[in-house]
C-alpha cells in the first residue's frame, strides 16, 4: 500500500507569503509522479498588474518553463483555494492528473461551483478532483486578510 502525502502545507506557505505581499492569499504547488515539487507560486495579482496571475496559472506556467514542455500530465496540482473557471481551464489544457483544493469559493469557483468546468462537454481533459484538503485553514486565511480590509 501506498503512502499518501500531501503538499497542501506548501501551498499554504505560498499563500502566507501572498497575503504579506498584500495579495489575495492563495497558494499553488505543482508535483510530479514521483513527489518531487516542481513548481510553486502565490498570487502576484497587484504585484505584476495581471489580472491573470493567479496561483495556479503562475505555478503551470514555471511548471511548463521548468520541464520544457506545455503538458504536465502525471503532475498534480494543490492549491488553496477552488480554481476559478480560467485557473481550471488551464488545468485542463495542461493535462493536470489529480487537484487536489482547500476551501471552496462559492463566488468565483469555476470546479465545484459556478460553471463546473470539469464536466462540460468542450472539456478536453478533466483531472482528479479532491477537495477540502486542510480547507479550514485556508478559508482562515481568506477570511482574515479580507477581514483587515475592511
Amino acid at each position: 500500500m501506498t503512502q499518501f502525502r500531501t503538499y497542501m502545507p506548501l501551498a499554504l506557505e505560498q499563500a502566507r507569503a501572498a497575503g504579506l505581499r498584500g495579495e489575495v492569499p492563495v497558494g499553488a504547488v505543482i508535483v510530479s509522479e514521483s513527489g518531487v515539487v516542481v513548481a510553486s507560486a502565490g498570487n502576484r495579482t497587484r504585484e505584476l498588474r495581471d489580472p491573470t496571475a493567479h496561483a495556479e496559472m503562475l505555478a503551470i506556467r514555471a511548471a511548463c518553463l521548468t520541464l520544457g514542455q506545455e503538458r504536465l500530465g502525471g503532475h498534480d496540482l494543490y492549491v488553496t483555494l477552488e480554481p476559478c473557471p480560467m485557473c481550471a481551464m488551464a488545468i485542463s489544457h495542461a493535462r493536470i492528473r489529480r487537484l487536489y483544493f482547500g476551501a471552496a469559493d462559492p463566488k468565483s469557483g469555476g470546479v465545484m461551483q459556478g460553471p463546473r468546468i470539469f464536466t462540460h462537454g468542450q472539456c478536453h481533459h478533466a483531472p482528479e478532483v479532491y477537495d477540502g484538503m486542510d480547507a479550514d485553514e485556508s478559508q482562515v486565511l481568506l477570511q482574515d486578510f479580507f477581514a483587515r480590509l475592511r
